[in-house]
């Protein structure tokens, strides 16, 4: 099962020309998600960066980030990502979710199935033969769509399905608001499948989306690759600050 509110610290595009708190090295990333944990977090979404600081999906170096993470947050369970970023091919992401020691990956059903459908369900066959948990990433009703086309009927059914609904992605100033969740929960309804699902939401709406999402039986996930901003328009001082300002406003109700 998901973690039930994930810290996603990094994100692929996000500089620190764009917040100085944004932690990049793998160093920086241990101690950011120690500080997440210590507000409150209990899982953490993982991207590497490459010596430039750029997007990198690499096997060997998600397999020694995985190691010191789980030597030194053995409680934080670590999903890590396989976006693409306009840079890598379906074929490396497979090979990546596959053949990087991890239990939990994030994957977009979008991206994944530009090799087309049959190459894509024979892969999310082999996860579940593994073990490994795909975290299905859903932009929209299209994208939800295409994964009741794509994944086998046992894989649609299984309450252990996980989805993460995006909000605000495609927006034009890339804000969301807790509306913006009505599409995603009605598809589930309309569909009866009960899956294990959480809610990412981009720009200064982030908090108010994680929170409608909680009500609604959600799981979340904040930080600075959705959003470096409080629900009041104030910039956050780090990713931690993120997860106490939410963890405080579900509090408030």
């Amino acid at each position: 099962m998901l973690p039930h509110l994930m810290v996603a610290p990094t994100g692929a595009r996000r500089q620190k020309s764009d917040h100085p708190a944004l932690p990049i090295t793998l160093d920086e990333i241990v101690t950011e998600a120690r500080a997440c944990a210590e507000a409150g977090a209990d899982g953490l979404h993982l991207h590497l960066r490459d010596a430039g600081g750029g997007h990198l999906l690499d096997a060997a170096g998600y397999r020694a980030a995985l190691d010191r993470l789980r030597q030194d947050l053995p409680d934080m369970q670590v999903q890590i990502t396989t976006e693409a970023v306009g840079i890598y091919d379906a074929a490396t992401q497979r090979d990546i979710a596959l053949n990087s020691g991890a239990a939990l990956v994030s994957a977009s059903v979008a991206e994944l199935t530009r090799d087309g459908i049959e190459t894509a369900r024979a892969f999310y066959q082999t996860c579940a033969d593994r073990g490994i948990a795909i975290q299905h990433i859903l932009y929209g009703l299209e994208d939800c769509d295409l994964l009741m086309q794509v994944l086998p009927r046992p894989l649609i059914e299984d309450p252990g399905l996980q989805l993460i609904f995006v909000l605000g992605r495609y927006a034009k100033d890339q804000n969301s608001f807790p509306a913006d969740l009505d599409p995603f929960t009605d598809w589930l309804a309309g569909t009866g499948l009960t899956p294990d699902w959480m809610v990412c939401a981009f720009g200064a709406g982030e908090t108010d989306c994680l929170v409608e999402a909680h009500r609604r039986g959600g799981k979340l996930r904040v930080g600075f690759e959705n959003s470096l901003w409080h629900a009041d328009g104030s910039l956050a001082s780090s990713n931690a600050d993120r997860v106490r300002a939410l963890r405080a406003a579900i509090a408030a109700g």
